[in-house]
């Protein structure tokens, strides 16, 4: 019984060829623009989570505790050998390196800007950050000469320096609060699309920004690369609690940029609702081609009810003609939506440049193919176009045959 409905399905839904074709071709077009959406939205968070943590930030951060709201020159990193021991036998961290931060002014020949002073180590920084991958001018820290420094390309141009001349950088001392200046050589100019990073932060090697700071080997940050990125948004990691001791706190950059988980939560609720207002313009569509064809075959249907068809027969004959309907569009929407991703995920989206909460996108958005795509939202169309048909169902199971003969006419 089942195989003769579907036959029969199938030969009214082919009977008018163009209205079969114009309502799947709207349905296919749902679906595709749905798989796409959600391969869209994955690869631009997956982008941004990339370029926040690789950049500069790190899967996550260790410091003082209360360091991140008062930028305290004085408020360093408790017992950081051990920490930085530690951390060498973690399995999960693959990279660490040690930071200090202080905001100070920089001053050339022709004009003066306030920064943020960082002091690195370089051989342990190319693991964390893109600073070394980001020179356009210059080295990145090579040889032992203490007083180089790599700056932004905006604010080499705000201070009108070149490679090799002279800036002088002045910072405020911790504890005491007197003022140090010292003299740096400009040998090494670096390219970001954020604008922050491009304009305002400097970086000298970690040693002589401890002798300008006056906290002998201290240090302000610990920044980490767990071997994987899931690990950063795992609460559940015994690392947290682990590093969250002796007056420091670890944290990931999950909490150091908040605003992006909530973003993408946001996001994945904005799909839903994108979807929705979708599908329901496309259920008229649906329903206006059912009734379409079951006025067509207004006789047909009347004779069937006439021979002692139930209304539950009849019913089933309508929803039946929607699902293969929904098979025929689930079929090419899944197609035509594969096609698309398979296409931007080679070329990509060139959104480069564009800041989205805090985050600069500095490469091209890659649609990301994920098996649920292709079950979730099929699924869901098939479902819906179902839904679309009950209308049309009921309105068929309460016709009465000489209602139905009689309009035939």
């Amino acid at each position: 019984m089942l195989l003769i409905l579907i036959k029969l399905a199938w030969r009214n839904i082919l009977r008018n060829k163009r209205r079969t074709l114009i309502a799947s071709t709207a349905i296919s077009i749902g679906l595709a623009a749905l798989i796409f959406l959600d391969a869209l939205m994955i690869g631009m968070f997956e982008n941004m989570i990339k370029t926040a943590t690789n950049s500069f930030i790190g899967d996550a951060q260790i410091h003082r505790q209360g360091y991140r709201d008062t930028l305290e020159v004085s408020m360093t990193i408790e017992q950081p050998d051990k920490v930085t021991a530690n951390l060498a036998k973690e399995a999960n961290v693959q990279h660490f390196t040690r930071r200090t931060f202080v905001m100070g002014m920089i001053a050339s020949a022709a004009n003066k800007s306030a920064i943020s002073l960082v002091g690195i180590q370089p051989h342990t920084e190319k693991h964390l950050s893109q600073i070394d991958d980001a020179i356009t001018e210059g080295v990145f820290f090579e040889g032992t000469n203490t007083q180089d420094i790599v700056i932004g390309s905006k604010l080499a141009e705000n201070l009108e320096v070149t490679l090799g001349d002279k800036v002088v950088v002045t910072v405020v001392q911790a504890n005491t609060g007197e003022y140090f200046t010292e003299g740096f050589r400009v040998s090494g100019i670096y390219y970001f699309a954020d604008a922050a990073m491009n304009s305002g932060m400097a970086f000298i090697r970690i040693r002589k920004a401890q002798q300008m700071l006056a906290i002998g080997n201290r240090i302000h940050q610990i920044a980490i690369k767990f071997t994987s990125t899931s690990y950063a948004q795992n609460r559940e990691l015994p690392f947290w609690m682990n590093y969250s001791q002796y007056g420091n706190e670890a944290l990931s950059w999950t909490d150091i940029l908040p605003q992006l988980p909530k973003v993408f939560e946001i996001s994945k609720y904005s799909k839903y609702i994108m979807g929705a207002i979708l599908f329901g313009v496309v259920a008229f569509g649906i329903i206006n081609t059912l009734f379409m064809s079951l006025y067509d075959r207004m006789f047909e249907f009347g004779v069937l009810r006439a021979v002692g068809t139930r209304s539950f027969g009849m019913a089933r004959i309508m929803l039946f003609e929607a699902a293969v309907l929904a098979i025929i569009s689930i079929i090419f929407g899944g197609v035509l939506g594969y096609a698309l991703v398979v296409i931007f995920a080679h070329f990509g989206l060139d959104f480069t440049g564009n800041e989205m909460m805090g985050v600069t996108l500095q490469e091209f958005i890659y649609p990301v193919i994920k098996i649920e795509q292709f079950i979730t939202y099929p699924v869901s169309v098939f479902i819906f176009t179902i839904i679309a048909g009950l209308y049309p169902a009921w309105h068929l199971a309460r016709m009465k045959p000489v209602d139905a003969m009689r309009r035939s006419f």
